[in-house]
């Protein structure tokens, strides 16, 4: 059934082409779901967990990509839910929130791949195509030390409420520390 191209597999060998793609950033959603219908797939699309769901029911997909913050929940319940309707669906998630934990909890709830964002339409095919049997590329351009370090704090952060005093105490840090932190841009 599957056709080998180096590391990837073909699209042709997969009997269901159906994308789910599922993010409440409109215009990433847009641009993402006509790039992934020019390389063969049958794209679906949703704002939300419940839209994502509904659609999932309907028509479960072999592929998704999910968003895992959505305005309406959490896009795990989606890898759940497409996971629980197709076992053998390919499903990616994306997230500006990268942290080892989620990772594995994407993974728990049936995702094959994790894939911090930006993430452009060539990555997120080569991941949704990958050959579970080979090792993954190293990727191009990845994260410097510095900025895993800042989305770590962002995320502990968001999680606390962006309470500053919470969260220094759970990042054992001074709160003046976490406050400059805070104060300054994103690392590249």
């Amino acid at each position: 059934m599957e056709k080998f191209s180096g590391s990837k597999l073909k699209l042709d060998s997969f009997k269901n082409k159906t994308l789910l793609i599922v993010d409440d950033d409109d215009p990433f959603r847009i641009r993402l779901s006509k790039a992934m219908e020019n390389k063969g797939f049958l794209v679906v699309s949703a704002s939300g967990v419940e839209d994502a769901k509904s659609k999932a029911k309907s028509n479960p997909p072999g592929f998704a990509v999910v968003d895992l913050r959505l305005n309406d929940g959490n896009g795990l319940d989606v890898v759940k839910e497409v996971h629980n309707l197709l076992p053998d669906s390919r499903v990616v998630v994306l997230t500006g929130y990268g942290n080892i934990p989620t990772a594995v909890a994407a993974v728990k709830a049936g995702a094959i791949d994790y894939i911090p964002k930006p993430a452009d339409a060539e990555a997120i095919e080569a991941a949704l195509l990958a050959d579970k049997n080979k090792k993954a590329v190293p990727p191009e351009n990845p994260m410097s030390a510095d900025r895993v370090k800042w989305e770590h704090i962002q995320r502990v952060y968001e999680l606390c409420d962006r309470n500053v005093s919470e969260t220094a105490r759970r990042l054992n840090m001074h709160r003046r520390t976490l406050q400059r932190i805070l104060s300054k841009r994103s690392p590249k």
